[in-house]
């Protein structure tokens, strides 16, 4: 199947991309790359390759290798243009986050939005995690002014998480951490129509993350063919459920 991930030109999370690529194109899947403009070669947050804050806070280092794999895969050099997309030429579609100064070229996106509208209405697979929730969160349905998300349960990064990220790295980082004023989850929720129902926050954590042979710390949320997830710990289970819903959409 062809699965879309849109990227902003810098600063995209290491983990949510690099992970979900190796697991989806290992099962057999195509991912195509979209970025603002067709051809531009995009980038991670160079913070989370060198650790963050001395060596902490960073990127795996199994996410790293893969991401060094990616940097190096076709598709990741030739990336198309949101404004040029057709997406009913895909099974699915994929939304990564990041909290770096770049995202907001892709989170504040209306182009983008108004492609994601397009895709959703088509009832197929989407996964959106971290702050790629705060995308589907601003894309509206024309017939009812609301946002995509309104009826659906979904989660996203946690506001204990970012806050601590913050706090913890303000000091020498600055706003880093604090990509909106709002917090992502203040603004998820703000598009739900019950948020005391619909928002999952999941366990509580701050350090410990899934992996490729250990799910027990990860988290996500299934509502039909949505399927969120709150930071990168997740990541490992976020691809698995991923797959999941592509291989019932190839069995429908």
């Amino acid at each position: 199947m062809r699965v879309l991930i849109p990227l902003p030109d810098r600063d995209f999370d290491v983990t949510e991309v690099a992970v979900p690529w190796r697991e989806l194109t290992r099962a057999g899947h195509q991912v195509v790359f979209a970025t603002e403009r067709a051809g531009t070669r995009p980038a991670a947050d160079p913070r989370l390759l060198t650790g963050v804050l001395f060596g902490q806070l960073g990127a795996a280092d199994e996410p790293r290798r893969f991401y060094e794999q990616l940097t190096s895969a076709p598709e990741f050099t030739a990336t198309v243009g949101w404004s040029g997309l057709d997406v009913t030429g895909f099974d699915g579609l994929l939304l990564p986050g990041g909290h770096a100064p770049g995202m907001r070229q892709y989170l504040g996106s209306a182009e983008l939005r108004d492609q994601v509208r397009k895709f959703w209405a088509l009832g197929r697979p989407v996964g959106a995690i971290c702050h790629g929730v705060l995308v589907l969160a601003r894309t509206r349905d024309p017939a009812t002014g609301h946002s995509v998300l309104h009826g659906r349960r979904t989660t996203c990064l946690p506001k204990y998480m970012e806050r601590t990220a913050y706090l913890t790295t303000a000091w020498r980082l600055g706003r880093y951490y604090r990509t909106y004023p709002a917090y992502v989850e203040d603004e998820v929720r703000g598009a739900l129509a019950g948020p005391a129902a619909q928002f999952e926050r999941g366990p509580r954590e701050l350090t410990r993350r899934g992996t490729a042979t250990d799910d027990s710390h990860a988290f996500v949320v299934e509502d039909g063919t949505y399927l969120s997830a709150r930071w990168p710990g997740d990541a490992y289970l976020f691809a698995r459920r991923y797959l999941d819903l592509l291989g019932r959409r190839a069995d429908a």
